[in-house]
């Protein structure tokens, strides 16, 4: 089954790990909002969207069954 991002942006706080972990699927904008460029990420992408997740400071992000 194919697995989604979801961000909780009450606890997001741009602090860019995510992005430093797999900048093919998160970026920080200049305002430090965080974008989610890939939210159903492949399956190489896999490895480095767990390490961001398991990264995040705020424990914001989560992957979740779509």
């Amino acid at each position: 089954m194919p697995k989604k991002i979801v961000v909780d942006r009450n606890r997001c706080t741009g602090l860019g790990m995510c992005e430093a972990a797999a900048p093919d699927v998160f970026e920080i904008q200049p305002d430090g909002s965080m974008t989610v460029l890939c939210e159903h990420p492949s399956d190489d992408q896999m490895d480095a969207v767990h390490e961001a997740i398991d990264g995040c400071p705020t424990e914001a992000l989560s992957l979740v069954d779509d």
